[in-house]
C-alpha cells in the first residue's frame, strides 16, 4: 500500500470561502485539530495578504510541531521574504510558489509570453530555495494548460530547486479522465520528475474535485490537497473527509493510505463549521447527520438485521458518538477538567474556570449535557475577544404576539463606558431586535444572512446563531450562543459588529487571492 500525503488548505484556501473571516485566535485552534487529525502538511495562510495573516502563520509556525506548515507566496521576492520571515519558527517550514501556466492567465492576467513565465518561475523558485529546502510549485490554472509547455517548466523548476510539483485543477473544469491524463503525461514526460512529489488540487465547480482527486493519485500524484467539509473559493475544494475515507472502504480497489486518524473527522468538522459559520449539509458525503439515517422501511430493517446491508461506513469510523450524558449538575471541576482535556481542546486556568462556570449554568436549565453542548460552550470561551470588543449587551427586551406589534427594546455599553438605550418595532422579533442593534451601534450595518441552529436535540437544547452583516462595507461573521434563540441571536449580532472593530483596530484587513 502507497501512503497518499495530506495537504490541507482550510486555513487558506478555506478562508477564502465568501463571508468567511477567521482571528488568529480561531486559526490556530483549528491547526492544532489538524494536527491531531494527522495531515502531512497544513497551509496556514498567506502572510504578505495582510499583516493579521501574517502573525496568524507565524503564531501557527512557532506552534504546531508535529506537521509542516506551509504559506502561499506569488512569484515575489518580497512575499518570499515575507513568508520566510512568519514560518521560519516551524520545524519544517515550507513555501508554496505559485504562477499561472494556462495560455487564457498568461495572456490576460499577466501578460506576459510563455517564455517569460519559465524564467520568472525558474528565478523565484531558485531565490526561495536560498532560504527554504522545502518548496511546493503550483501551475495555477494547469488543467487548461499546455501540456508540453507545462512539461518544460515543470523540468526547469526542479533543476531550480522545487521539492514538490502540484497541478491543480484552478476552476474546477476538468474531468477524471482528462486529469489523470494529465498526471500520467507529465509522469512519463518529465526527465527529472521522479527528483519531486507530485500534488493535486481540485475545485469543485462541477461537483467532481474528489473524484478528479483520486484520478489524480491513481495516476502518480503522491500528494492530495483540499480542505475540511471541502469549504473554499466558489463551489469549494475536494473534501479531504470523503478522499480519507473513500480510500478506506475501497482499499480493495485503492492501494493507498493516508495518516489521517479517521475517528477525528467529526471533531474537526464540527470545529471548522462552528468557527467558519458554515454548516454541513444534512446530505453530505462522510460526515453530514444524514450519512448515517435511514429513513426507508426496508433500509431501517436491514440495518436492524445486519449494520453492513446498507452501512459502507460506521459512525464509529469517523468519530460520530451517541449523544448521551457525560457530565451533570453535581459533576465538579476535576470531572469537567478531564473531559475538557478528552476533547482535545486547550485552555488556560482562566479559560477553564470561565468555561466551568458557563458549564454550571447551562445546567441550571438543561438535565442532559451532551458533548457538542460542552464543544459548543469551549468554542465560544476559547474564542472570546471580550476584552477589546466594543459593545456589550446589558440588556435586551422583545414583546411579540400574533395580536401584537413586535417591539425590542435593548441597552448596550459602548466602549467609552456609555450606556445607551432604545427601542424598535418589526416585522418579527429578530428583525424588531436586530433594528434596535442597528440603532444603537454606530457602525454602517447591513444584514447579510442569519441562521439560527440547535445544538443537540431536545426542547432545551442550546441555539446557535450565525450572522453574516456587511459593516462600513466589509464582509463579516458572528457567532453566538445561549439557551434562548432570541439572546443567541442578539450575540451573532453584537459579535460580528466587533469583530469588525476589533480588525480595524488591528488593522487586519483580509487579502482575497484568486
Amino acid at each position: 500500500m502507497s501512503r497518499i500525503k495530506i495537504f490541507d488548505t482550510t486555513l487558506r484556501d478555506g478562508e477564502q470561502s465568501p463571508g468567511v473571516n477567521l482571528n488568529q485566535l480561531e486559526k490556530l485552534e483549528i491547526a492544532k485539530q489538524l494536527e491531531r487529525f494527522g495531515v502531512d502538511r497544513m497551509e496556514a495562510g498567506f502572510p504578505a495578504s495582510s499583516k493579521g495573516d501574517f502573525n496568524a502563520v507565524k503564531a501557527i509556525a512557532d506552534t504546531i510541531k508535529g506537521t509542516s506548515v506551509t504559506a502561499l507566496a506569488r512569484t515575489v521576492k518580497s512575499d518570499v521574504d515575507t513568508a520566510w520571515e512568519a514560518l521560519k519558527g516551524a520545524d519544517k517550514p515550507c513555501l508554496h510558489l505559485f504562477l499561472a501556466t494556462s495560455p487564457i492567465h498568461m495572456t490576460y492576467k499577466l501578460k506576459q509570453t510563455p517564455e517569460q513565465v519559465i524564467n520568472t518561475a525558474v528565478e523565484m523558485v531558485s531565490y526561495a530555495k536560498q532560504k527554504f529546502a522545502e518548496i511546493e510549485w503550483s501551475a495555477e490554472d494547469a488543467s487548461r494548460s499546455d501540456w508540453d509547455f507545462l512539461a518544460q517548466i515543470i523540468e526547469r523548476v526542479i533543476d531550480a530547486g522545487a521539492t514538490v510539483i502540484n497541478l491543480p485543477d484552478t476552476v474546477g473544469y476538468t474531468t477524471p479522465l482528462e486529469y489523470g491524463n494529465m498526471f500520467k503525461f507529465i509522469k512519463e514526460t518529465v526527465p527529472n520528475i521522479d527528483r519531486v512529489s507530485l500534488s493535486c488540487h481540485c475545485h469543485n465547480d462541477l461537483g467532481m474535485a474528489v473524484a478528479n482527486s483520486i484520478a489524480a493519485v491513481e495516476n502518480g500524484a503522491t500528494q492530495v490537497e483540499g480542505t475540511i467539509n471541502g469549504i473554499g473559493e466558489r463551489a469549494g475544494n475536494a473534501s479531504l473527509e470523503e478522499i480519507a475515507v473513500a480510500l478506506k472502504v475501497r482499499s480493495d480497489f485503492y492501494p493507498f493510505t493516508t495518516n489521517l486518524k479517521l475517528d477525528e473527522i467529526k471533531r474537526t468538522s464540527d470545529l471548522v463549521a462552528k468557527l467558519t459559520g458554515m454548516y454541513v449539509q444534512a446530505n453530505k458525503a462522510v460526515i453530514g447527520k444524514n450519512a448515517f439515517a435511514h429513513e426507508s422501511g426496508i433500509h431501517q430493517d436491514g440495518v436492524l438485521k445486519h449494520a453492513s446491508t446498507y452501512e459502507i461506513i460506521t459512525p464509529e469510523m469517523v468519530g460520530v458518538k451517541s449523544n448521551t450524558l457525560f457530565l451533570g449538575k453535581h459533576s465538579g471541576r476535576h470531572a469537567f477538567k478531564d473531559k475538557v482535556k478528552e476533547l482535545g481542546i486547550d485552555l488556560t486556568d482562566e479559560k477553564l474556570k470561565e468555561a466551568f462556570q458557563s458549564f454550571k449554568q447551562l445546567t441550571d436549565h438543561k438535565k442532559e449535557v451532551t458533548d457538542e453542548d460542552l464543544f459548543t460552550i469551549l468554542m465560544e470561551v476559547q474564542t472570546d475577544y471580550s476584552a477589546v470588543s466594543k459593545y456589550q449587551l446589558e440588556m435586551f427586551q422583545v414583546q411579540y404576539g400574533t395580536a401584537n406589534i413586535p417591539t425590542a427594546t435593548v441597552r448596550l455599553k459602548t466602549p467609552v463606558g456609555e450606556t445607551v438605550e432604545t427601542a424598535c418595532t418589526g416585522k418579527g422579533s429578530v428583525e424588531a431586535l436586530y433594528k434596535t442593534l442597528d440603532a444603537l451601534i454606530e457602525e454602517d450595518l447591513k444584514l447579510v444572512d442569519y441562521q439560527i441552529n440547535s445544538v443537540g436535540g431536545g426542547k432545551d437544547a442550546l441555539a446557535e446563531s450565525h450572522v453574516q452583516l456587511i459593516v462600513n462595507g466589509e464582509t463579516v461573521n458572528g457567532r453566538g450562543t445561549a439557551q434562548d434563540v432570541i439572546e443567541a441571536s442578539a450575540n451573532a449580532f453584537i459579535n460580528a459588529a466587533n469583530r469588525y472593530i476589533v480588525q480595524q483596530r488591528t488593522s487586519v484587513n483580509k487579502a482575497v487571492v484568486k
